[in-house]
């Protein structure tokens, strides 16, 4: 969704998302990673869907992979909590997808760091 309302919408979803991830999915899952985010939102212009982009990090694959699918299987419980705080008349289905920019960055950075040792 475009325009200032669009990015308004989308930056208070990624927000309020985090928000009940962080606080009452957490307490359901108390085994989720300790750093999950929501690094982006995408809201269909009529409402009815949105691409919640989420980055797990954890020192454990298994277990941040274990995170995401948690959270995935908790998309409705995640639309009913945001249907109490967002004050809109339908919130979006949503559709969360991995952000894998986090590891594609730290990738890069391990790059470079071992060309900046091999030229010492």
């Amino acid at each position: 969704m475009k325009g200032i309302r669009g990015e308004r919408l989308a930056g208070e979803f990624q927000k309020e998302i985090s928000s009940v991830i962080s606080g009452k999915l957490r307490a359901k899952y108390p085994e989720l990673s300790a750093i999950i985010s929501v690094t982006s939102a995408d809201i269909a212009p009529d409402l009815k869907s949105a691409k919640i982009y989420i980055s797990v990090y954890d020192t454990d694959k298994e277990r941040a992979a274990q995170s995401f699918e948690i959270i995935k299987e908790n998309a409705g419980f995640i639309r009913h909590e945001l249907s109490k705080i967002m004050h809109i008349r339908t919130v979006p289905e949503l559709r969360f997808i991995v952000d894998g920019s986090m590891e594609y960055g730290e990738k890069i950075d391990k790059i470079l760091l071992d060309i900046g040792n091999h030229n010492e």
